[in-house]
Order: structure tokens, then sequence, then C-alpha cells
């Protein structure tokens, strides 16, 4: 992981932690909590990729979720949706069943409010601790430690997460009770969905128009218009490139979410919704897996 170097380490004290997924978020991000001087042990359902992630960083692996939160004081998660979670958490090889009394499970998966609440009220059950902290900031924040990081649960069980978890983290909020990481985690997909499409919109406008795009974007990156998306992905959005970053389909899964919680609530999303099924043209297009900002490419 080259770009660990991105980040200065004020470890918390060492500590035993698990880490169970190793996908593109979660394989820097246990690496991460391995650099800052913890001992972790990692579970994937690939136990290949579990392996190559000692091979990088040391520590232990275990063949399931239970054995590998056995000892830990911290066990972290990141996997893909409410099924995944359930699925790694719950049962008898589940992380609940292999975790000590007290112990804190931190879940980053990007996922419904409801899973998080249903899982916060059997962790009190069990005698466990549990907090929903999904992330933003993509692969390059899980690679250079600098991810924002919203918190729902108790306060008591964020003050033990928040100083571990720093490891990869820029930004570590707690943000309500259980649940409302997962809202607020909404409420950042709702915000980039709209933004994107404005971007995506204007620098298409621009070349109709006969602008120079890059040079446009220089200057009204310097006023008003400016965003994360518009210095991010601006330049590549002009020069057609989209294969990297976050996927079309986590967008879609992620979108899902948020109008699924908008009936509950009554929210009126209307953009959000014509996005989302922008990104389902997309996907037609064969974009599963092209970045967000490919939604120029339905304006070509």
């Amino acid at each position: 992981m080259s770009s660990t170097n991105a980040k200065t380490y004020e470890p918390a004290t060492p500590c035993r932690t698990a880490f169970l997924g190793l996908g593109v978020m979660g394989f820097p991000m246990a690496g991460h909590l391995a650099l800052a001087g913890h001992h972790v042990t990692v579970y994937n359902r690939s136990a290949a990729k579990a392996a190559a992630w000692v091979a990088e960083f040391g520590g232990a692996s275990a063949p399931t979720p239970a054995l590998a939160a056995r000892d830990a004081d911290i066990v972290f998660c990141c996997v893909g949706n409410d099924d995944d979670l359930r699925a790694i958490v719950l049962g008898a090889d589940g992380a609940f069943s292999g975790m000590k009394p007290g112990t804190l499970l931190v879940d980053h998966t990007t996922a419904s409010a409801n899973v998080a609440r249903e899982l916060y009220a059997i962790a009190i059950e069990k005698g466990l601790q549990f907090v929903d902290a999904p992330v933003s900031g993509g692969q390059a924040g899980a690679q250079n430690g600098l991810l924002t990081v919203m918190c729902g649960g108790d306060q008591a069980a964020f003050d033990i997460a928040k100083p571990v978890a720093m490891a990869f983290a820029r930004a570590f909020t707690r943000l309500g009770e259980s649940g409302s990481g997962q809202l607020a985690k909404m409420v950042n997909q709702v915000a980039i969905a709209g933004l994107v499409q404005g971007l995506s919109e204007a620098i298409a406008f621009g070349q109709k128009a006969g602008l120079d795009m890059s040079q446009v974007l220089d200057v009204i990156g310097k006023g008003a218009a400016q965003s994360w998306q518009m210095d991010n992905r601006g330049s590549t959005m002009v020069a057609d490139k989209f294969d990297f970053g976050f996927a079309v389909d986590w967008m879609r899964k992620d979108l899902g979410l948020v109008l699924d919680e908008a009936k509950r609530n009554g929210a009126r999303l209307p953009v959000t919704a014509l996005v989302d099924q922008f990104y389902a043209d997309i996907q037609a297009m064969g974009g599963n897996r092209w970045d967000t900002s490919s939604l120029i490419r339905r304006l070509k």
C-alpha cells in the first residue's frame, strides 16, 4: 500500500482488533490499523485476500468472523450491503458469536439505518456494543488514511472507537443515536448525486459551446462553483476517463437506500430520484464499474 506514507500516525494505545471484509476499502483500512501499532486479525470471504493482507502487513487471519473476533477489543467491519452485514455478524460463525462481553463492533458498511438499529439492539441484548460508522472519501481516502467517518450509537462506545479508528480517518464524528451514521451517509450521497449531474451538464454545455473546458474549469473553480467533484473529477470528465473511483453500481445501491428511507420519512427527493435513473442509463451502457462522474456520458 504505497500511499500509506501520506499520513503521519499518532497511534492510540495498541489494542487487539479484528477487521472483517478486505475489499477496496477494508484492505487499506485494516492496513492502517496495523501500521498504527494495533494487532489485527482479518477475515475475508476469499481466504487468498486475507493471506495477501497478512503477507503485506503481518497480524493474522481467521477462517470465520467469529474466530477473527474472538480475542479482539474492537471489531471493525466493511462489507457490501445489509445482507452481507447480517451474514458476517449474525449466526453461529458470525462476529457476535465470537465476541467477548463488552466488545465493540464498528461497522463501516454503507447500509440501511434499519439494519444498524437492528444490530445495535441485538448487540445490547448480548452485552456487546455497536456503532454504525459509514465512511466518505473513497478508495483514495482509505489508502491515505483520510476518511471521513459518520457515526451513530452510544457515546461511550464512540469514545472507545475514535482513537483507534483515527488510524484511517481524518474525521470521526458522532451524529446521534444508532442509525444516525447511516442517515448522514445518505445525506452525503444525495448531495453528491446532484453535484455530479450539475457538473456533467455544465461541462457538456461548455463543450457544445466550443469552450476550452479545462481552462473554464480552472477559472470557475476559483469562484462560487468550486466543489470537490470539480477539483477531483472535472479534468477527467473533460478527458472522458472513468475507469477508476466510486463505481456506478455502488452509487445506485446507496441511492436505493436513500430513496427507501425517503419513502419512510416523507422526504421529497425529485432530483435524487431522477439522477438515480440517469445512473441506470449508465449501467445500461455497460458502465457499471465506471466512476460516478460518468453521468456526462449520457449527454454526449
